[in-house]
């Protein structure tokens, strides 16, 4: 029983992996990007200088679920890829700042990140390609208040876990969840909140979760066709000729039937089919035999140079087969013959 079902799941996996070497190639591809982008950290310390004094404490943020757009370019070794990536990410939300008193404001984070992936595809050219990569590179990011904003460059990391979907061999979607991130920044930025002028310096961790989707375009060559077939070999042949209403050998059918023994010899183990013919002159039963005495003649000699008897089947075909074809009662010198064919 576990035979039986190692040998089914084998025929199963065949399909599969034929598959999985054709649906797709490697090469240089393309791509469109977007979705959903969460911040993961939604309280951070907070410095903020007013007239009447400076107060240090947290904020609290609350952000909206984002979105994300973006694009890449890179290249399919079937199996890794690298890639070059440009997404951008905006999140909005409510700032609460407990240090002025409990005032709060619109507050958003935007940031542009350029980054270098590496991938990894574990059905690569298949239908369904699970894959998990990294990158790193740098961000450009933006925050701030309906007051006021600053901005921040900072090195960016991410680890990605996907499923892929081989369309055909161009086009391929994307589903994806990351894990990204950067370096804390520090927003310093002067503003005015409810008439109040005030500066305010803002230690912000960049967590995020990103949900994507994406189209991959696909510019490499289309898979090799299977090579045709092989062509057909066909099985070495001889042919022997005869005078008008005669069986005997001449000099020269002597010598073909000799080199058809030797072919028979170079190729071992074989078969000789000696097929007698005759041309349209004379009754049909009567060609019919004739053209068996011819072909027994042929196996008589082939015997002589050491073909083995039972290595000789003999055939008489009279007057069908033509080589020339005639009206009836013709004599054509061409269709008084034995085919020799050795297989």
């Amino acid at each position: 029983m576990k035979k039986a079902f190692i040998a089914a799941a084998a025929l199963v996996a065949l399909p599969m992996a034929a598959q999985a070497q054709s649906l797709q190639p490697g090469g240089f591809y393309i791509g469109a990007e977007g979705g959903l982008n969460w911040i993961l950290n939604n309280s951070f310390n907070t410095t903020i200088g007013v007239p009447a004094g400076t107060f240090t404490g947290s904020t609290n943020g609350s952000y909206n679920t984002g979105w994300l757009a973006g694009g890449m370019i890179g290249y399919d070794f079937l199996g890794p890829r690298v890639e070059l990536e440009g997404v951008y990410r905006s999140n909005t939300g409510t700032l609460t700042y407990p240090g002025l008193g409990g005032a709060s404001a619109n507050g958003y984070i935007n940031q542009f990140s350029v980054m270098a992936n590496v991938l990894y595809d574990f059905n690569a050219g298949g239908m369904i390609v699970p894959y998990a990569g990294v990158g790193a590179g740098i961000a450009f990011l933006t925050a701030g208040d309906s007051g006021g904003s600053a901005g921040s460059t900072q090195f960016a990391y991410q680890g990605i876990v996907g499923l892929g979907w081989n369309i055909d061999s161009t086009f391929r979607v994307n589903l994806e969840g990351r894990y990204y991130g950067t370096t804390s920044p520090t927003y310093t930025y002067s503003s005015n909140l409810g008439g109040t002028p005030y500066t305010l310096a803002a230690s912000i961790p960049n967590n995020n979760f990103s949900l994507m989707a994406s189209v991959q375009l696909k510019f490499g060559d289309a898979p090799a066709a299977a090579p045709p077939p092989p062509p057909v070999v066909a099985p070495p042949s001889f042919m022997v000729f005869f005078d008008w209403d005669r069986s005997n050998l001449s000099a020269q059918a002597l010598n073909t039937i000799k080199q058809a023994a030797g072919a028979y010899k170079t190729k071992g183990n074989a078969r000789i089919t000696a097929t007698g013919h005759t041309d349209t002159s004379g009754p049909e039963a009567y060609n019919m035999a004739l053209s068996l005495r011819r072909a027994n003649t042929v196996k008589d000699a082939l015997v002589r140079e050491g073909v083995p008897a039972t290595a000789i089947a003999v055939i008489g075909r009279g007057e069908a087969g033509l080589l020339v074809k005639t009206a009836d009662g013709v004599r054509e010198p061409q269709n008084r013959r034995v085919e020799i064919v050795i297989q």
